[in-house]
């Protein structure tokens, strides 16, 4: 009998040692700032939230509608961007670079152009690992 108590007191230790980490990790997440919101419904990508160098690529672009890309990073560094257009790589935008600030998000919106159609992609390098980024690519109608 004395056996039980004690693995009922370690169960009971185990269940309240797991709601406080859910409550303190719930906590420190809702902390920061979102990025980059939902694209809605003219959006092809969104990426909310990455953290370090990453991309993405995508396809079925709409040859009638422009393109448009919008980053979004913070943490105390930069971010460089670059753009390859499968079908189009006369019109791949420059590289860029988008400087991270600590405390709040700082947020670039690249025009694509109209005319563009098949696959592209993004290829982001973060000066550290600790750069929070995010990016969304839309096509108004």
């Amino acid at each position: 009998m004395r056996r039980m108590v004690r693995g009922r007191k370690a169960v009971a230790v185990a269940a309240v040692a797991g709601a406080l980490a859910l409550t303190v990790g719930a906590g420190q997440a809702s902390a920061q700032e979102e990025l980059i919101g939902h694209p809605g419904p003219d959006g092809l990508i969104w990426v909310p939230e990455q953290w370090g160098s990453g991309g993405f690529v995508s396809g079925g672009l709409h040859t009638g509608l422009d393109t448009y890309t919008t980053f979004a990073c913070e943490g105390g560094g930069s971010i460089e961007v670059a753009f390859r257009l499968e079908e189009h790589p006369d019109r791949n935008p420059v590289p860029f670079t988008l400087d991270c600030p600590a405390g709040s998000p700082a947020r670039v919106t690249v025009p694509l152009g109209t005319g563009l159609h098949g696959g592209f992609g993004a290829a982001v390098t973060a000066s550290s690992a600790s750069i929070r980024w995010g990016a969304t690519v839309v096509q108004p109608e």
